[in-house]
């Protein structure tokens, strides 16, 4: 019994040798098969040129979703978290991203290697390749008593938020419950002042040619003895010219080759045991993009007409790389019909550049710049300004490359 006993044992141990040492490979594998880094980006394009040189070897994430703007963006705590635990933070710039030094300030952690991939000295001047708008209307201001108190009832449709200087602002009041008034009158508010009513702003569509203040909008509905009796709430218009800066230097594909080398350093910092792994992976990003300049210069060189019109003044880097000219018309919303105004406006510019394509951003409503092309009889097209790709998007295999590969396809449309 006793022998029995002990075979029994050491057969038991044996097995449990063997399990353990099992349980230990298997431990080994997974360590070794896990990421080395957390890595938080920004937004698309850093996020794209993050997980180029990062590969296998990093646990890359973003957290500003697509559809999502990056200048108004607000890190929520979980964000915040996130980036406090990771080893690599990774954003464009302050100017396309201004709440990072807010949020770096909130930070407790001393380990955190924050890069800063755009170089603003190679930033170009958003004067360089807008638009100039021409407006003769009156828009001298003039003060009137409202009442704070009155019911908010009227809504107000159209583009709120990001503008740039001289862009035209157009909201719609819904006046469907307002029929009886016989007022109506569109007011601005600029920081730390009063309310001021715009005396030729008098009709259901608003249109303004903002400044380089932001505003707040609202409109007013007065009965026939001239008293308010309804008012919408206030709209924001918030003008943002990047500090007189384009910081969408990523649709460079020069200037994107050394966005990925700031990168490949910074991981390289965090991890030096990768460092063979991030050279190798950069070196290859690296030569699709000087094959992707190639493409654009072979496409673009010999081109006569060199002129190309933007709904949104994001493709300077393209224009300026390529010798073309960008003509963004500006503040087109994506939910108010333009105004004749603006349609004269725009047909003008048309003819005076021979005008066969108007190029609408990704992501934007294309029923506006469909009803700009038929009243100016225009084509419309697709432009990425790869701020925002979204999921669906990506797994159909769209990326950086093959975006900007689209983007050339269509300005082929107007420079040939």
């Amino acid at each position: 019994m006793k022998r029995k006993w002990f075979v029994s044992s050491m057969l038991s141990l044996v097995v449990g040798v063997i399990l353990f040492g099992c349980g230990l490979e298997q431990s080994d594998s997974e360590t070794k098969n896990s990421p080395e880094l957390s890595v938080v980006t920004t937004f698309y394009p850093v996020y794209e040129f993050t997980k180029e040189v990062a590969g296998d070897r990093a646990d890359v994430s973003m957290i500003i979703k697509p559809g999502t703007d990056a200048h108004g963006f607000e890190p929520s705590a979980r964000d915040v978290a996130a980036i406090n635990d990771a080893d690599v933070f990774v954003y464009s710039s302050g100017e396309m991203e201004p709440w990072v030094g807010s949020l770096m300030s909130s930070l407790d952690s001393e380990d955190l290697i924050a890069v800063r991939t755009a170089d603003a000295d190679n930033f170009i001047s958003t004067e360089t390749h807008e638009h100039e708008h021409i407006d003769n209307s009156d828009h001298s201001d003039e003060s009137l008593e409202v009442d704070g108190d009155l019911p908010t009832t009227v809504e107000v449709n159209g583009l709120a938020g990001h503008y740039h200087t001289g862009d035209i602002v157009q909201l719609v009041s819904d006046s469907t419950d307002m029929k009886d008034s016989t007022k109506l009158q569109w007011y601005i508010r600029e920081a730390n002042a009063d309310w001021k009513a715009i005396s030729d702003q008098t009709q259901e569509t608003f249109e303004y040619e903002t400044t380089g203040e932001s505003f707040d909008v609202k409109v007013v509905f007065s009965d026939k003895a001239d008293t308010p009796y309804a008012e919408s709430a206030p709209v924001e218009i918030v003008i943002d010219d990047h500090e007189g800066s384009d910081p969408h230097i990523w649709l460079d594909p020069v200037l994107a080759q050394d966005q990925v080398t700031v990168i490949k350093e910074a991981l390289i910092q965090a991890d030096p045991e990768g460092k063979a792994v991030y050279e190798e992976n950069a070196e290859k990003f690296i030569l699709e993009l000087q094959k992707l300049d190639e493409e654009y210069k072979a496409a673009l060189s010999s081109a006569t007409n060199r002129v190309f019109v933007v709904q949104h003044q994001a493709f300077g880097y393209i224009a300026q790389r390529y010798n073309l000219e960008q003509i963004a018309v500006g503040g087109i919303s994506t939910e108010v019909e333009p105004s004749p105004s603006r349609i004269a406006e725009i047909s003008k510019l048309v003819k005076e550049y021979d005008v066969p394509v108007i190029y609408y951003q990704q992501g934007a409503d294309s029923s506006i710049a469909q009803t700009v092309g038929q009243e100016t009889d225009t084509d419309i097209e697709v432009l990425y300004d790869l701020e925002s790709v979204s999921q669906e998007m990506q797994d159909e295999g769209m990326d950086y490359l093959s975006l900007m590969r689209k983007n050339l396809e269509a300005l082929q449309l107007s420079i040939h």
